[in-house]
């Protein structure tokens, strides 16, 4: 690996001397999230990364001819059978002096809720663009997420070894449709049978790479000056073309500026193909040089501002899973450290309830595995399982009182009503109900006639009904029937209006865990008619504000 410098914010680059070793150990952390569309790389970027830290010999793509291996990042049962992620996965791995914590996220649309709260976690991502397709919608949803959040992105083009888009086109995409200036750290040198390498444009040099099986392990790599590269079996005019266009860059002199990537103004952008491990050695060490470090966390008092890295400790939950390890039916909940230093064991506050909290069971994630956590600082991710008490959003803290702003749900866009098929199991029912609308599978709606004889479920799309079903029959043994409902529409209303909806033609009411009262509504129309006929009561939009979608 070679050397670079290490960031604490624009422009500021140091080695960790002269700082507190608390400061020290943060300024290594890389604490990050991966967004992309279905199929652009995503899961085999990730696994190609634990195989070029050394945290795997072996990586397993999605893909495999055999279906010998699966990916790490993958633990559910139904991700294997599919060969897709459908729930965020927390990895991490070492690369020389860094500390990666890694935030694997389904691809897919129906999966955004997830996501979402993931990507409240990280303090930047990188965002996958599949060379054939460039932006694609589901790209294009995360990224305003993240802009949303302030998170910088580091842009990787994947799949240069296959036929796809010229490079400049792509380029101009990501400027023309998200307003980034992107910038090329490294440019391939053509792309399906005649690709012949990727340039590193700072380095001045043509880096070619060796082919494994399958690119299950790691092959050469071979650097040769810009100036004294040759094309070798690359169609000559393929060659000018990308000799031309490197040159065109140099002479715009179209380099990055760090401040401005912090900023969400530019985006470093990096070629390669993720399943034949080219380019991948190249954009991990450019993220961990460029991407910043844990920085102090925003607090819902204006008057204290954010929370430093340095103070006290506190954390924060962002995502709740339970049965990861079926032998132990266990719940996991995750958390952010924000600031301090986590120790095993210690009590913390918990801010929703104001009581003490003792975080016992900490444990580090890696796929199915898992390792106990004895000390962790900011940007770290730490299980703590079978905390039952703790809820996605809550804050943990020492010291001081401090709230973190809480994690919103998305506004649900389909409905459905669930079917108990089998009676004697109600009490797995209704826990398995539970459990998957805590962790954001489906969120669970319940009339107050009905209950749970007939629940509601709603989410942004069918892969979320399908998750359910599975995992309500793998993990607590239930049959279930998922029917499609008429509702269209969900709005927050003050419960004293409740009665007054009740008895309106296509509407219902219902209640959801976090105690608010929804009026659903079947079409746009008879949203519109209530809104008329009781100009007394707010309709609020669930979820987080429309531009964040």
């Amino acid at each position: 690996m070679s050397a670079v410098g290490r960031s604490d914010g624009p422009g500021v680059r140091h080695d960790g001397s002269g700082a507190s070793p608390l400061r020290g150990a943060v300024a290594r952390r890389r604490t990050f999230a991966i967004i992309s569309h279905p199929d652009a790389g995503k899961t085999t970027l990730t696994e190609k990364f634990l195989l070029f830290s050394g945290a795997v010999a072996e990586a397993g793509a999605v893909k495999s001819r055999k279906q010998a291996r699966t990916a790490t990042s993958d633990w559910m049962a139904l991700e294997r059978e599919r060969g897709i992620s459908i729930s965020s996965t927390v990895l991490h791995f070492h690369y020389g002096d860094w500390r990666f914590n890694l935030l694997d996220t389904p691809g897919h649309a129906d999966f955004s809720e997830d996501t979402y709260r993931t990507l409240c976690a990280a303090d930047a991502a990188a965002m996958v663009l599949d060379l054939a397709k460039g932006l694609e919608p589901q790209t294009l949803k995360l990224f305003r997420v993240c802009r949303d959040r302030g998170l910088p992105i580091v842009t990787f083009v994947n799949k240069c070894d296959r036929p796809g888009l010229p490079p400049l086109t792509v380029l101009d995409d990501i400027a023309a449709r998200i307003g980034l200036d992107p910038v090329p750290l490294t440019w391939p040198v053509g792309d399906g049978a005649d690709f012949a390498g990727i340039v590193d444009r700072r380095a001045q040099q043509l880096v070619r790479f060796e082919r494994t099986a399958h690119g299950a392990t790691m092959g050469d790599e071979h650097r040769v000056p810009l100036v004294d590269a040759k094309p070798g079996a690359c169609p000559s005019d393929v060659w000018q073309t990308a000799m031309d266009e490197i040159a065109l860059f140099d002479l715009e002199q179209t380099d990055l500026d760090h401040t401005a990537f912090l900023t969400g103004r530019q985006t470093p952008v990096l070629f390669g193909s993720a399943l034949a491990n080219f380019g991948v050695r190249l954009l991990l060490e450019a993220f961990a040089e460029l991407a910043p470090p844990p920085s102090a966390q925003p607090t819902t008092d204006a008057a204290d501002g954010a929370r430093p890295i340095d103070a006290p400790f506190s954390a924060q939950v962002f995502k709740v899973q339970a049965n990861m390890d079926p032998r132990h039916r266990d719940r996991v909940a995750f958390l952010r450290v924000n600031s301090g230093r986590f120790e095993r064991g210690m009590t913390a506050t918990l801010g929703r309830t104001g009581k003490p909290f003792q975080l016992k069971y900490s444990h580090r994630l890696f796929g199915r595995e898992r390792a106990t956590v004895d000390h962790a600082v900011a940007g770290d991710i730490v299980g703590i399982v079978n905390a039952t008490g703790l809820q996605v959003g809550d804050t943990l803290y020492t010291g001081h009182h401090v709230e973190f702003p809480p994690i919103p749900n998305f506004a649900p866009e389909r409905f459905a009503t669930v079917r108990n098929r089998n009676r004697s199991r109600y009490k797995q029912f209704r826990a398995g109900l539970d459990q998957l609308d805590e962790e954001g599978v489906v969120q669970l709606l319940l009339r107050r006639d009905l209950g749970y004889q007939e629940p509601i479920v709603a989410g942004v799309g069918q892969l979320q009904f399908e998750v359910a079903v599975f995992r309500m029959a793998d993990e607590f043994g239930c049959d279930i029937a998922v029917t499609p409902a008429p509702w269209q529409f969900g709005r927050i209303i003050d419960p004293a209006h409740a009665d007054v909806l009740r008895g309106r033609r296509r509407t219902t009411v219902v209640d959801n865990r976090d105690g608010h009262t929804l009026a659903l509504f079947a079409s746009e129309e008879t949203l519109r008619w209530a809104c008329d006929d009781h100009p007394e009561i707010d309709f609020v939009t669930p979820g987080r504000p429309a531009a964040a979608g």
